[in-house]
């Protein structure tokens, strides 16, 4: 059996293995589903942690990445380019903001935001520097929003919340200033926005944000316009902005990017998970010229000393082109819209049921929040109860705490959506 191979070798992440119950081994998925061991069928309502959009095992990608693994399969890309990742850059760049110029790559998600921040540091230090290397200026605070979850590295841990994920390594984290999370109409957030500012404009070189959702805080939504607001005191004040559309990007917020809702577009975009369309690991870290051309020099201290062995590997990059070409397809938007449609009648229907607290919907993304006895957070104890419940129902849903949200890939039929809306409406019935 493989689970009990996985109980002697494997260490899951986000995973207590002393008190976990063992995982489910699975072994093939197709479109929406996927299939265990023992030939159970498994309704992936998350897109395997946001990362699947067009569906499992779609036969268009993987005929893709086979035939780009008989021309070639990776090569140092320092010093070195290859055609799949000159292509990626090119349509990257072509439905990115129009300010975007250049692609930097790397890995995931979490690496990709390292990269944008470690982009802004070194941005102000080479503008900044005099003949001997040295920065007159120290423009070394970043502005984030409270709630935030940018990834688990160093960097991207000291740009998020501060609790129990990070409560061991808060000592080796530089300072942030949190900003409250926009609620209503962000009145508070723009004045505590405002103030910091006014405050710290010589020392902030960046502001970081999950445009209009926040993912892992419980799929919280804020408006674009105090979004806007905000990036655009940043561009007042000289402050570089960075918009981590790793969970957002493609096509999740019923746009191809979240940022495509702006009127003001950030100077950094970080992308990964949908990048590929679920098969392999790929970051991208996006930036306008002007970022580009701080880097551009004879000084070879200028230089962006960031890199990974796999960098722009040409299997993944084959599968993000394949993936925007499923893009380009009217089908894909239409499936979009779909989901999007389905999911705001749901939201109205259930939203004064017993035990419903609030209901949000943006694109293919809906979000409820439940009435518990405690406060709504991730470790709420209504997490493993709604957990263990879907599963039982052969729906792989893997709660924020006491928050149901549906993230599905865009291969889910109608009625497969409205499997899981049933399903969520018999829970309720039951529990409240």
């Amino acid at each position: 059996m493989l689970t009990e191979k996985d109980k002697k070798y494997v260490w899951h992440p986000y995973t207590q293995e002393k008190t976990a119950p063992a995982p489910i081994p699975i072994v093939s998925g197709k479109g929406s589903f996927l299939f265990s061991e023992s030939g159970e069928k498994y309704l992936d309502a998350i897109s395997s942690w946001w990362v699947n959009i067009h569906g499992h095992s779609h036969p268009y990608i993987s005929k893709k990445i086979s035939e780009q693994s008989k021309k070639l399969e990776q090569v140092i890309f320092a010093g070195f380019t290859h055609p799949k990742a000159i292509e990626l850059a090119e349509r990257l760049i072509k439905i990115l903001p129009s300010n975007h110029e250049k692609i930097f790559y790397s890995d995931d998600g979490s690496t990709s935001v390292e990269v944008a921040l470690k982009m802004s540091f070194q941005y102000w230090a080479n503008l900044h520097s005099n003949s001997t290397g040295s920065a007159k200026k120290k423009k070394v605070k970043v502005l984030a929003l409270e709630g935030a979850y940018h990834g688990d590295t160093f960097g991207a841990m000291s740009v998020s919340e501060r609790g129990i994920f990070t409560r061991p390594f808060v000592p080796f984290l530089f300072k942030v200033i949190h900003v409250p999370f926009p609620v209503k109409n962000g009145k508070e957030a723009i004045r505590f926005f405002k103030l910091q500012i006014n405050k710290f404009k010589e020392q902030i070189s960046s502001f970081i944000f999950e445009p209009l959702v926040q993912g892992a805080a419980g799929m919280r939504m804020y408006d674009k316009e105090v979004l806007n607001e905000m990036i655009y005191l940043c561009k007042k004040n000289n402050i570089l902005t960075i918009a981590d559309e790793v969970m957002t990007g493609f096509g999740r917020t019923g746009k191809m990017f979240a940022t495509d809702y702006l009127s003001e577009k950030p100077d950094v975009i970080c992308l990964s998970k949908g990048i590929t369309g679920g098969f392999l690991p790929l970051g991208v870290t996006s930036c306008t010229g002007k970022v580009y051309e701080a880097f551009y020099s004879n000084e070879k201290s200028k230089t962006f000393f960031h890199g990974h062995s796999y960098t722009a590997n040409p299997l993944a990059c084959a599968a993000a082109c394949a993936s925007l070409d499923l893009f380009e397809k009217k089908e894909t938007w239409k499936k979009i819209g779909m989901i999007e449609k389905m999911h705001k009648a749901f939201a109205d229907e259930i939203k004064s049921l017993p035990g419903v607290s609030k209901t949000r919907t943006l694109g293919t993304i809906f979000a409820l929040e439940l009435k518990t006895e405690n406060e709504t957070a991730y470790f709420n104890p209504m997490r493993n109860v709604i957990y263990n419940y879907f599963i039982s129902q052969k729906i792989i849903l893997r709660p924020l705490g006491n928050i149901i949200y549906i993230l599905p890939p865009f291969s889910i039929s109608e009625n497969e959506l409205k499997k899981i809306y049933s399903v969520i409406k018999k829970f309720l019935s039951m529990r409240f």
